[in-house]
């Protein structure tokens, strides 16, 4: 009769002795530690081929572009390209619609010639995957300028480089691509914890290239 009534029972439960709870902290430390130290780095690499094109996300603030400006003479590269597509702050008050041609005037006046400069802005209305279009556009004009398969370096800002040189490897498959990331000046990269847009920074990008990495595909 007990047995149609009763409403509970009796299980033994296993719980974390003190020891146990010691251990699984250290660990979580020790994991947290890594992340701090290498994630950074990992997001943001430099590691150049020194081919015969730079590219250039048109977006960089003008302190990196200062910077475009010295990797391309140095590292003796035939021709930068600009990528980005539509500005869509100050668009009313600029000549420039897109960021790949108001880099490449920026990139001129800081003493680039123009000759040597390929803006290309791709497709205006773009919502998403805005870096994998941007490098199908640039694909497609170098074709157009009979350089297929040339070696390219892709310059982006911080903790996006990653990203970027994936996706311009995965459409320049048959090339070599290389990456320079350019610190940003929001904050101090060795101790991005202790920075509000080092944080946003790396846990936004770290989320954008798992997608890109594990779950976009491109279009076929």
């Amino acid at each position: 009769m007990n047995k149609f009534i009763c409403l509970t029972t009796v299980r033994e439960c296993r719980v974390l002795t003190l020891t146990g709870w010691i251990a699984m902290l250290m660990g979580f430390g020790l994991v947290m530690v890594l992340v701090i130290l290498f994630v950074h780095p990992f997001l943001a690499p430099t590691k150049p081929i020194h081919g015969d094109i730079l590219v250039v996300e048109g977006w960089l603030p003008d302190y990196a572009l200062k910077k475009v400006k010295g990797y391309f003479q140095k590292g003796e590269y035939k021709l930068l390209v600009t990528t980005g597509g539509r500005i869509r702050t100050g668009s009313f008050v600029s000549r420039h619609e897109t960021w790949a041609e108001l880099a490449s005037s920026s990139l001129n006046k800081l003493g680039v010639s123009q000759k040597k400069i390929i803006a290309v802005p791709g497709l205006l209305n773009i919502k998403k995957d805005r870096t994998y279009h941007a490098a199908l556009a640039v694909k497609k004009r170098l074709y157009t300028e009979g350089l297929n398969d040339t070696s390219i370096d892709i310059v982006s800002l911080g903790t996006h480089a990653r990203r970027s040189w994936f996706l311009f490897g995965d459409v320049f498959s048959t090339a070599n691509v290389g990456v320079i990331s350019i610190s940003p000046n929001d904050y101090d990269v060795s101790q991005w914890w202790f920075f509000s847009e080092g944080v946003r920074s790396v846990v936004s990008e770290s989320i954008a290239y798992f997608y890109a990495r594990f779950i976009f595909s491109s279009p076929t």
